[in-house]
């Protein structure tokens, strides 16, 4: 998700304790996400996926029936250009989605803390791989930090961080990918088009899970259905959140705050949900929190010498 940078020579945003308060209150919102997503058992995680999707869409369409945007939907899908991007979007986020909802599940809750460690680093590399953008040294020495920690993870701990390189590239690549749609068009709207362009997959999922008796939706109680139903409603107010935020926050204050989110994602599955911690595993995050605290000093550097936000996920 991008925000509208202010045109050139403009002073940077002021902070303001409203805008700390919607930045804030989205990336703890994401954070507290792994307690939603263990209360959906025994749905699976395509279940999950599939429910999500379809109620997102259920409650994007009710916001912009509500606020009268409905054009705006018509206009993130009106051009082929867009069209195709937001197509890609659907693809990523879903891809996301489905890795996310599997890692909670099945108890690996700290593997996607990593991935959302990892996930500005990701957009550090995106910026020289797709923009020709060039690394300042500070950049590089976090972004070889990171690839140590991997390596010493792939040895202490025994195994890949597969799930948390995944998240990391589906959610870098949607925000590379939204940050090149035009920003007229408001975030729940946006949501609004990729959900639609994802229906069919949702409804075709969940007609083979009923078909192949795996569907919980209506055979778990009014509990369970009513919490796979609020899955719209978790994957919007966040996004509002951040829209608002990313309106009265200077960028470079909104991309500090996303820190919020791992930090508090590891601490539940460190601390409420007891995954293990091997010393090769705590190596590697002490080894990523080193990295972004380097990427973290350094933009903040940079901010200084160059007031102007950039456009950034």
């Amino acid at each position: 998700m991008t925000a509208s940078a202010p045109t050139a020579g403009r002073a940077p945003r002021p902070v303001t304790p409203a805008g700390l308060a919607y930045g804030a209150g989205a990336y703890t919102f994401w954070g507290g996400l792994p307690l939603y997503m263990a209360a959906t058992a025994p749905a699976s995680a395509l279940e999950v996926v599939f429910a999500r999707i379809a109620f997102t869409l259920v409650t994007c369409a009710a916001l912009l029936f509500v606020l009268r945007r409905w054009r705006d939907v018509g206009r993130q899908l009106g051009s082929g250009r867009r069209l195709g991007a937001t197509a890609l979007a659907s693809v990523l986020i879903t891809g996301n989605w489905a890795i996310y909802t599997y890692a909670v599940i099945s108890g690996q809750t700290l593997e996607a803390a990593l991935g959302y460690f990892i996930n500005p680093l990701v957009s550090v590399l995106a910026g020289v791989v797709l923009f020709g953008e060039r690394l300042r040294r500070a950049q590089w020495v976090a972004v070889g930090l990171s690839v140590t920690a991997v390596a010493v993870m792939v040895v202490g701990h025994g195994t890949f961080p597969w799930l948390a390189i995944l998240l990391a590239l589906t959610f870098g690549g949607y925000g590379v990918v939204k940050s090149r749609l035009s920003t007229a068009v408001s975030p729940v709207a946006s949501l609004g088009a990729e959900t639609i362009l994802l229906l069919p997959v949702s409804l075709a999922g969940m007609w083979w899970l009923a078909a192949s008796d795996q569907m919980t939706l209506f055979s778990h109680g009014a509990g369970h259905f009513w919490i796979l139903v609020l899955s719209g409603v978790v994957t919007a107010v966040p996004l509002i959140l951040f829209g608002a935020g990313a309106s009265r926050l200077p960028l470079t204050l909104l991309g500090l705050l996303q820190y919020i989110n791992p930090l508090i994602q590891f601490l539940i599955g460190l601390l409420l949900f007891q995954e293990a911690m091997s010393t090769g595993r705590w190596a590697g995050f002490i080894l990523i929190w080193c990295a972004l605290l380097v990427l973290m000093v350094d933009s903040l550097r940079a901010a200084r010498r160059n007031p102007r936000p950039r456009h950034g996920p």
